[in-house]
């Protein structure tokens, strides 16, 4: 066994947070102590190694080559050490998992399946935020986030957990019985301009000028189409309790599917545990689902 030298574990422990936050101010909020108390354990570390850890930039903590060496040892690590004194301690192990999903995702499907995971995985502690497909993971703290879109983000590595196909939705007061009934009403947009375009494509009508309101939430088009204020091109199974009650209706069969939803992590992370049990119960549940519908 090598010899080992002294061992800052109070500095290793800080430098952790620190990079996993981005922010020193966000690591002494965690650690509950002084930003003062963060920077002197980080400049303690840096001396003991040699080296610098972070560079700090108007836009928050960079970390160095030898930061991101280190980064994911201490992670694992500390991870390890928690797991085995869970063991030793005789309580049930239980592991924090905080994850960032975009708020349609949240709030249509995953919310109301929460009591199903948490009989699936009693051991983990689910913490949700949600966001509008913009998100910092290591900044605010985060596991991982949920986002919509092709899977494709720089410094993410994305697992799929479901398509979203899309449809019009609307009030059950507007007498739509075809493509073509829906010119005379307003086509709710997006901020994402093409998605219209595609549904015609595929319902194979041509698409007519645009001139509805642009809304930058998918929930908030899904709030002015049940008004009856236009019609919104939606992911249906986000919406199916709006359908259940009858403030929304489906006039059409045909669906375009323009993204998906996906759990992403930072490409210098693995996965922990717990979000890979999330990972696997969202595939599980979207796969029994999709099955069904």
């Amino acid at each position: 066994m090598p010899d080992r030298p002294d061992i800052p574990l109070n500095a290793l422990r800080t430098f952790e947070v620190a990079a996993r936050q981005g922010s020193f101010t966000r690591a002494a909020i965690e650690l509950r102590v002084t930003q003062a108390a963060v920077s002197h354990q980080i400049a303690r570390l840096e001396d003991v190694l040699r080296v610098t850890l972070f560079h700090r930039t108007p836009a928050g903590l960079v970390m160095t080559d030898a930061g991101q060496a280190l980064f994911p040892v201490m992670e694992r690590g500390l991870d390890d050490i928690a797991r085995v004194l869970d063991r030793v301690a005789g309580g049930p192990p239980t592991e924090i998992l905080n994850i960032g999903a975009v708020t349609t995702f949240a709030v249509g499907w995953l919310i109301p399946r929460l009591q199903a995971f948490d009989r699936a995985h009693p051991g983990i502690t689910l913490r949700l935020s949600t966001h509008n497909n913009r998100v910092e993971i290591a900044r605010e703290g985060l596991d991982a986030a949920i986002r919509f879109g092709d899977g494709q983000w720089p410094g993410v590595e994305a697992y799929h957990i479901m398509d979203a196909p899309m449809t019009p939705l609307c009030s059950p007061n507007l007498d739509i019985q075809t493509p073509a009934d829906m010119r005379k009403h307003t086509l709710l947009r997006s901020y994402r301009a093409d998605e219209w375009s595609a549904w015609f494509a595929q319902a194979g009508e041509a698409c007519p000028s645009l001139t509805g309101p642009v809304l930058d939430s998918s929930l908030g088009l899904a709030d002015v189409a049940a008004e009856g204020f236009g019609i919104a091109l939606l992911p249906v199974s986000m919406f199916q309790h709006h359908l259940f009650s009858g403030r929304l209706v489906r006039p059409f069969a045909t669906t375009v599917t323009l993204g998906s939803y996906w759990l992403t992590v930072p490409k210098d992370r693995r996965i922990t545990s717990a979000a890979k049990m999330l990972l696997d119960w969202m595939q599980n549940e979207a796969g029994d689902r999709q099955s069904s519908e």
